[in-house]
């Protein structure tokens, strides 16, 4: 029987599922140490939890990094989880979260999970981040990528011009690969964090490690050549998809300068 903990990456109040294969994890805790959940908290041992406000859910995945030994470690978001198919009834997906049952039959002969690509189709994953953040976090680990890992230099390119990504940091991993991935991904996010000024940005750009490290886990499988799965994933929250498909077009044809 397979060890599977999923981290649920959550930084208030809300439904939980009750299957033991999830691991609700109170991202942030070191900055509100005065707030309690009732879940796990992101700064009990090895941690970089009081960077939550730039690494966002990255947090809980370095703390079960360093914290956690399982068979297979994931994460997902308190709104947003895998699960079998997309249904309609927003009330109803709930329902279609993936029980450790089913995680054990997929992860059998599966060492990696991701969830469905996101297609940008006028965009490519370059082209999308540029227009959505400022650009300097991706190009800064695109430069240390290209010194420290020049091996992962064409995987980057590669990935960099799709107009798809495995998005969200969402993924189930075996704990060896686990492992590996975290020590790659977190040795260049410290390195962007440590090179690029965020003095002056907003809240929402100030997220930046956790943008970048969304892209790098394509580059990570594409240059490993990590077989995986995709699963389907689903918003447990109505969502405006003509609001958000505004702000993707206008971000696209409208560029506005972003605060610095």
């Amino acid at each position: 029987m397979l060890d599977i903990k999923i981290l649920v990456a959550a930084h208030k109040p809300y439904w939980m599922p009750e299957d033991p294969c999830y691991l609700p994890v109170h991202v942030g805790h070191a900055l509100h140490p005065d707030v309690e959940l009732g879940f796990a908290g992101d700064d009990a041992g090895g941690n970089i939890s009081a960077k939550n406000p730039h690494y966002c859910e990255l947090t809980a995945l370095y703390w079960a990094w360093k914290n956690v030994a399982s068979d297979f470690i994931g994460l997902v978001h308190y709104r947003r989880y895998f699960t079998r198919r997309e249904v309609r009834d927003v009330a109803a997906r709930k329902e279609e979260i993936l029980t450790a049952v089913e995680w054990e039959r997929i992860l059998e002969d599966t060492p990696v999970v991701v969830p469905g690509k996101r297609r940008y189709f006028i965009e490519t994953n370059r082209s999308h981040y540029n227009h959505a953040h400022h650009p300097d976090g991706l190009d800064c680990a695109e430069d240390y990528i290209r010194t420290a890992y020049p091996a992962y230099s064409p995987a980057f390119d590669k990935v960099m011009d799709r107009t798809w990504a495995h998005m969200f940091n969402m993924f189930v991993m075996r704990k060896d690969l686990y492992d590996a991935y975290c020590a790659w991904l977190f040795e260049i996010l410290a390195a962007v964090e440590a090179r690029v000024d965020i003095a002056g940005w907003d809240a929402y750009e100030s997220r930046m490690c956790g943008f970048v490290g969304e892209l790098l886990l394509d580059v990570w499988l594409e240059r490993n050549d990590i077989a995986y799965r995709e699963q389907n994933v689903s918003f447990l929250e109505p969502q405006d998809w003509l609001k958000k498909g505004g702000a993707f077009l206008k971000r696209k044809f409208l560029p506005q300068s972003k605060n610095h």
